[in-house]
C-alpha cells in the first residue's frame, strides 16, 4: 500500500475538493484491495488449502441436505466379504471331549461343521530364480555355443520386473518418496532397493508407456470436451508446473518450467484442439481462439461466495443457486437423454441474464478518465464486471467475470455443470 505523504495530502487540499476526493478514492481502493486479500481463503477463492494457515475457515458445503437417512439406501447392493466354496487352506478344529459329561470324543465321527473363513495375505518372501545359459561345444566343428538369456535378464544379479513395477506404482501413483519405498521393501521383504534402482525403473516404465501416452494424447486432441488445469510442483528443487488434460476416461500429464502459453504449446494438446476446453478462466487459455471455452463452475461458486461474504451482495446467492439448479437438472436429464430441452435452456438463460443485470446495477463499470485507456483503477467495488466478452457466436454480452461462459448452462455433460 502506497500511503500519501503529508506534503501530498496538503497539495491535494490546496488543489481543491476534486483532488481531495480522488485522493480519498485512491485510499479507499487500496484499503479495500488489502481487505479483499486478507479475507480470501480456500473456500471463497482459488487459493489452495495450504495457504489458510492456522485460521482454517469453517467448512461450508454448497450441497443442500436431502431427505434420505444416512447409511445405505433401500435397494443398495452392499459390498462385503463372502465365503468361497474352495478355500486355499482348511484348518480342522476337533472336539476332543464332551463339554457336558467329559467323555472322550476323538474317535467319534463329526455330525457337521461350522465354517468361518479368514482372508489374509500369505507369508511374503522374495524368491530368487537362477537363469542358466547352456554352453555346448559342437562335436562336428568344435564351435562353442552359448544359449541366450531372456531379454530382461541383463546382469549377474538384479531385481525382477514385479519388484520394479511395485516400486514404480508406489512412487508414481501413491506418491511415496523414494526413501520410504526403500524402507517398505526392507521392512516387508528384507531387501532394500536403492533410490537409483527405483529411478531407473521409472525411466524404463516411461519409455514402455510412451506409445500409450501418444495414443492418449491423440484421443484427447480429437475429443469433444477436455478439462485443462495446471499446478505447481518441484523438480530438482526448482518450481515447475504440472499441466493436465483429461476426460472421464483419459488423462495426460506434462511438466514444464513455465505455466503459461509456452508450456501449453509444448504439451501439444490445446494448440491442436478444436472442441470444448473446460478451465478456470486463467487468461492464457483464452489465447486459443479455435476452441469453445467453458469455465469451471466450482471456481464460480467460490468467487460468488467471496463477493457475498465481503460485499454482502444478495445477487451472488441467487446466482450460486441458479448454477446448482442447472447442475441438478443436468444430472437428472443425463440419465435418459443427450441434451436439455430448448424450453428448459431458455428458462435457465432468462434467469441467468436477470441475475447478471442485478449484479451490474450494484457494480457499474467506472467511466474512463479523459486521455487514459481502460477503466479507473481505484474502483472500491468487487472486480466482477466485464463488458464486451465475446462468445462463440461472435455476440457481445455484459457478463460478470465469474460467469463469463454461457456454455455452462447449455451443455448437458457433467463436465460443464
Amino acid at each position: 500500500m502506497c500511503i500519501p505523504t503529508r506534503d501530498e495530502i496538503r497539495a491535494a487540499y490546496r488543489q481543491g475538493e476534486e483532488a481531495t476526493i480522488q485522493l480519498f478514492d485512491y485510499l479507499v481502493w487500496e484499503l479495500q484491495t488489502l481487505q479483499d486479500q486478507l479475507n480470501k481463503n480456500s473456500k471463497n477463492s482459488s487459493k489452495p488449502p495450504s495457504s489458510d494457515g492456522f485460521k482454517k475457515p469453517r467448512t461450508k458445503s454448497s450441497r443442500k441436505p436431502g431427505n434420505k437417512k444416512s447409511g445405505g439406501q433401500e435397494g443398495h447392493v452392499g459390498h462385503t466379504l463372502k465365503q468361497v466354496s474352495e478355500p486355499d487352506h482348511v484348518e480342522l478344529h476337533e472336539v476332543e471331549q464332551c463339554t457336558q459329561c467329559g467323555a472322550i470324543l476323538k474317535d467319534v465321527e463329526a455330525d457337521d461343521h461350522q465354517r468361518r473363513q479368514v482372508f489374509d495375505i500369505p507369508p511374503i518372501k522374495i524368491e530368487v530364480t537362477e537363469h542358466q545359459a547352456e554352453i555346448k561345444t559342437c562335436p562336428h566343428c568344435s564351435a562353442r555355443n552359448v544359449a541366450s538369456f531372456p531379454p530382461d535378464v541383463t546382469a549377474s544379479v538384479q531385481y525382477g520386473s514385479r519388484i520394479r513395477a511395485m516400486a514404480v506404482y508406489q512412487n508414481n501413483y501413491q506418491f511415496i518418496p523414494l526413501g520410504r519405498i526403500s524402507d517398505f521393501f526392507e521392512d516387508i521383504f528384507g531387501h532394500r532397493p536403492t533410490e537409483a534402482i527405483i529411478l531407473q525403473a521409472n525411466a524404463t516404465c516411461a519409455e514402455n508407456v510412451k506409445p500409450a501416452n501418444d495414443a492418449i494424447k491423440e484421443l484427447l486432441i480429437n475429443a469433444h470436451v477436455v478439462n485443462f488445469d495446471e499446478t505447481g510442483l518441484r523438480v530438482e528443487g526448482k518450481l515447475n508446473w504440472l499441466h493436465v488434460a483429461s476426460t472421464p476416461n483419459l488423462t495426460y500429464y506434462g511438466v514444464h518450467p513455465k505455466r503459461g502459453k509456452d508450456a501449453m504449446d509444448a504439451m501439444g494438446i490445446l494448440s491442436e484442439f478444436g472442441g470444448v476446453a473446460v478451465h478456470d478462466h486463467w487468461s492464457p487459455y483464452f489465447n486459443y481462439t479455435d476452441v469453445i471455452h467453458a469455465l469451471c463452475n466450482a471456481h464460480h461458486l467460490r468467487d460468488l461466495t467471496f463477493v457475498h461474504e465481503q460485499y454482502e451482495q444478495d445477487w451472488t446467492e441467487d446466482m450460486s443457486q441458479c448454477l446448482l439448479d442447472i447442475k441438478k437438472e443436468v444430472d437428472q436429464a443425463s440419465r435418459y437423454k443427450d441434451e436439455l430441452d430448448s424450453d428448459k435452456i431458455e428458462e435457465f438463460e432468462g434467469r441467468f441474464d436477470k441475475i447478471i443485470v442485478e449484479g451490474l446495477k450494484l457494480n457499474p463499470p467506472h467511466p474512463k478518465e479523459p486521455g487514459k485507456r481502460g477503466q479507473r483503477s481505484n474502483n472500491p467495488l468487487p472486480k466482477i464486471c466485464l463488458t464486451g466478452y465475446r462468445d462463440t457466436n461472435m455476440k457481445y454480452w455484459h457478463l460478470c467475470t465469474t460467469l463469463m461462459c454461457r456454455l455452462t448452462i447449455t451443455r448437458l455433460s457433467g463436465t460443464y455443470a
